[in-house]
């Protein structure tokens, strides 16, 4: 049996972005899976355009997104001696020509054929002229005249095109450069691609490439095209729907499992499940759960995705990464073992990591430098408040051990000997630590705050 090997081919024309990481993810699964190979193929020969800088981030993302690939990457703009030659082959065999006709001659044709209300194409002018190389020449594929391309698109079905849609399309610029249709073919056959999987942008382009497969003589690749992406209102994903470069994501806190687990349902299903490990998208993604109508992105949808894989991560880790977002946005340089105490109190509530760096600050603050919210300490922190506060200072300070349950006995005590309700107190004791009326459990930030920590905004507190 043959075995399956899959490519991602990026352009490096601009980042990574949903659209190319989802497709890239669905080769990577199919060649994991059958235990085949994955290939990543920079299709940088548009060199105006193209950058090392956009190389770089494309492998990067795909790093981060634990997509490795087994080769490359190759590139496209070194391997243009391969292209030619292959071009050559089907200039001397007849399957190609050169041509003369320069740019506004072949508009004109379109121009022509628009009038009689044909299809506006290259009309063949020097199919049968048997012209050689020479300045300003380019190369055409002898598309057949008559007849129908078809093919099995391992998404959508049977699909069937009528070569008369089609005209003698340039395979060679008269720059010497072949295009992308000859390129992307010579490649795959030439690394033994199996399977194409892409976006649905590219179906147009697989008749073209077909033909060219069948003048050399390739077999041919089982061709698969998934719908596109679109926004929230149901038109192309662009910069208005969210972040679309990949590498954003991450800096807005979300996890790269995340990220795997919400793009692959943009889709690909698998019963009702919503949530996926790369375990489980290696033991269950198949080809026949990939579906033939375009997805919509969801912010939402995708920030429970993240919530769910904060809220079950390795607290290390998410210390770690917390560590990375908080550095890099202030100049806090919080320890980490702090760090590692911290991270409980905010997985259950959290939906990115740099959601919980901002609704952590007020612990890496210390008393002197924590912000109180002014109508906070108007309304809580009362004369009769700051009674309390002060008395449960003193006794916080006796407290033989300083953890929750401690401390929570400690207030209950106090409560029933004032005869007062815990949220007379609860309110004031949160902005006395917190600087605000929001928090994780009380006693819970506390104990992670420590003795001195608490007790010194206890008496900061008290002095506003």
């Amino acid at each position: 049996m043959t075995p399956i090997v899959t490519r991602f081919p990026p352009s490096p024309t601009g980042y990574l972005h949903i659209g190319g990481a989802r497709t890239a993810l669905f080769n990577y699964l199919y060649a994991r899976q059958n235990g085949g190979k994955f290939i990543l193929r920079i299709e940088d020969t548009d060199q105006a355009r193209s950058t090392q800088e956009m190389t770089d981030a494309i492998i990067d993302a795909m790093h981060w997104l634990g997509l490795d690939f087994d080769e490359g990457p190759y590139f496209q703009s070194e391997r243009g001696d391969l292209y030619n030659s292959y071009v050559d082959k089907l200039v001397e065999t007849g399957k190609a020509y050169y041509c003369s006709c320069t740019s506004e001659e072949v508009e004109a044709m379109r121009e022509t054929a628009r009038a009689a209300g044909l299809k506006p194409k290259y009309n063949g002018k020097c199919r049968e002229l048997g012209l050689g190389p020479g300045p300003g020449r380019v190369v055409r594929f002898k598309t057949p005249l008559t007849g129908k391309v078809v093919f099995d698109d391992a998404i959508k079905g049977p699909i069937s095109w009528d070569v008369q849609e089609m005209d003698d399309f340039v395979i060679r610029r008269a720059d010497g450069s072949a295009i992308y249709q000859m390129a992307v073919v010579v490649d795959d056959a030439e690394m033994g691609v199996t399977h194409v999987l892409r976006g649905d942008d590219h179906q147009n382009n697989t008749p073209k490439q077909i033909l060219i497969y069948e003048a050399l003589g390739f077999p041919l690749p089982t061709f698969g095209h998934v719908p596109m992406i679109l926004g929230s209102d149901k038109k192309k994903m662009s910069k208005r729907h969210g972040a679309t470069s990949v590498m954003m994501y991450k800096d807005l806190g979300y996890l790269p499992e995340a990220m795997l687990s919400y793009l692959v349902r943009l889709g690909w299903s698998h019963g009702d499940d919503e949530l996926f490990t790369m375990a489980e998208l290696l033991e269950k993604f198949s080809l026949g759960g990939l579906g033939k109508s375009a997805s919509v992105f969801d912010m939402d949808k995708l920030n429970w995705t993240n919530s769910h894989f904060i809220k079950i991560g390795d607290v290390p880790r998410l210390a770690n990464l917390l560590d990375e977002m908080i550095r890099q946005n202030t100049d806090f340089e919080p320890a980490r073992d702090y760090l590692e105490a911290i991270v409980p109190l905010f997985q259950p509530r959290a939906k990115t990591l740099k959601e919980m760096a901002e609704q952590a600050t007020f612990f890496l603050h210390d008393a002197e430098s924590l912000p109180y919210a002014e109508a906070a300490v108007t309304k809580f922190l009362t004369p009769e408040t700051r009674e309390h506060l002060n008395v449960l200072a003193e006794r916080m300070e006796a407290l033989p051990a300083f953890d929750h349950q401690s401390l929570e006995e400690m207030v209950t005590a106090y409560l029933e000997e004032t005869g007062l309700k815990f949220k007379a107190l609860a309110q004031p004791i949160r902005v006395a630590i917190t600087g605000t009326t929001m928090s994780p459990g009380l006693f819970e930030t506390m104990e992670v705050l420590g003795r001195d920590r608490t007790l010194a905004r206890f008496r900061k507190a008290l002095t506003l």
